[in-house]
């Protein structure tokens, strides 16, 4: 097969390394990719999000199937794209139509479906411009501290927890009437904290058929401890020790299965991944969020540790025959640690020439915000840069390899979270 992977990222990375080492590859495209994408595949100057360019490349290239890396072009409606196009439809999407991608694209929709299907989630009530006032009335009936969430897409930047309830009140305004986070926010769901420990739970579906992957947990925050400002993600582990199998029973039972069932209800199309961003309250899993593709850092650990053979499994979602796979999970632990640049999440330099790449010998390295130079050597071209990843018995030791790799890197003004797995 031919197979086009839309997206620049570290997921992407690892999803080319993964499709590369399957049989069934022929050759692989990514679009745009990145400096690690280059050497597994041909990386193609095409946005993941101009569909029109894209339907010119999987033409020319004789493209079987495209796996969808981002949100964006899913909330967009690429695969509604794909199917209502005569010379296109044949080919297989990895990822849901635009009504699945909603699940993601809204806030308000997400919580609409879980109370819909009775799958347990915080409290909420979503507000607009319009009822700005009767907002700052509801965050006086909460207790702090206080969450807001941009209903749209807003690049993982989007949700507020504030103590205060002034600054929740001030903030709730900011986002309405100042466009804080842009069209984004021009819908907020207040909701109801839950205190517990955060998980990611994957799920993979082919419309009819699930099968869950390995679970992981990231850690969003810039500093140590967990503190500052949000990110895209600094770092991940899978297994999460204390997702135990009584705990994955509920969310089977609570969560996954009523989502994959309450899709075929709403006769909503899925292809693809559901990434259930979990929390556990005592012994309780509740829904925090859906995301309609792979997160990222996870992905770095999460397919390192699936053991099939990716391909097959796609194959097997667009055929919509998931319930012949037995997918064979790596019993190590896995981390991934983000190395970016420094300023990041706010403000950073691109171009930073980046050095000790094929030293590292023991952990994997996927690369996230890279790019070639005009004389071929990898540079800087995004916050995010590097992802070390490890594998060991435990994910203490598996963590250690991992720093004990990046201290072979180096970038101008590089950094990093030295306590990834720190809470565990």
């Amino acid at each position: 097969m031919n197979i086009l992977i839309l997206g620049s990222g570290g997921r992407e990375h690892t999803i080319t390394w993964k499709l590369a080492q399957s049989a069934k590859t022929t050759k692989l495209y990514v679009a745009p990719g990145n400096a690690g994408t280059e050497e597994i595949a041909e990386n193609i100057a095409i946005k993941a999000t101009d569909f029109n360019a894209i339907k010119q490349l999987v033409t020319q290239k004789a493209i079987d199937m495209v796996v969808v890396g981002p949100e964006d072009p899913l909330v967009l409606g690429i695969h509604d794209f794909f199917l209502q196009d005569e010379s296109l439809k044949h080919i297989t999407v990895i990822g849901p139509s635009k009504a699945g991608a909603q699940l993601e694209g809204s806030k308000e929709f997400a919580k609409q479906f879980m109370a819909r299907h009775g799958i347990p989630t915080a409290a909420y009530h979503s507000f607009t411009r319009e009822t700005v006032s009767e907002g700052k009335r509801f965050l006086e009936t909460m207790n702090p501290p206080y969450v807001l969430k941009a209903d749209g897409l807003a690049a993982g930047k989007g949700v507020l927890i504030l103590d205060e309830i002034e600054k929740a009140k001030d903030e709730l305004e900011n986002m309405l009437v100042d466009a804080k986070f842009g069209d984004a926010s021009s819908k907020v769901v207040i909701e109801e904290f839950l205190d517990g420990i955060e998980l990611s739970v994957f799920v993979l579906t082919d419309g009819k058929h699930y099968k869950i992957l390995p679970t992981a947990k990231d850690y969003k925050r810039i500093g140590e401890g967990d503190v500052g400002l949000n990110t895209g993600g600094m770092g991940a582990i899978s297994p999460v020790p204390f997702a135990d199998e009584s705990f994955m029973q509920k969310v089977e039972d609570r969560i996954v299965k009523p989502t994959v069932q309450g899709l075929q209800q709403d006769n909503i199309p899925y292809k693809g991944f559901i990434f259930i961003g979990l929390i556990k309250v005592g012994e309780e899993p509740y829904v925090i969020e859906y995301n309609v593709r792979m997160g990222d850092p996870e992905t770095e650990v999460v397919i390192p540790r699936t053991q099939n053979d990716l391909a097959e499994v796609f194959e097997a979602v667009g055929d919509q025959t998931l319930n012949t796979i037995q997918l064979e999970i790596d019993g190590r632990a896995a981390t991934t640690v983000m190395v970016v640049s420094g300023g990041y999440p706010e403000a950073y330099e691109k171009g930073m020439s980046i050095s000790g790449i094929e030293e590292v010998e023991d952990s994997l390295v996927f690369h996230a915000g890279t790019k070639l130079d005009k004389d071929g050597k990898i540079v800087t071209d995004g916050g995010r840069v590097i992802a070390v990843t490890s594998y060991d018995e435990d994910f203490r030791m598996a963590i250690k390899k991992s720093y004990q790799s990046i201290a072979k890197l180096h970038f101008d003004k590089m950094y990093y979270r030295t306590d990834i797995g720190f809470d565990l």
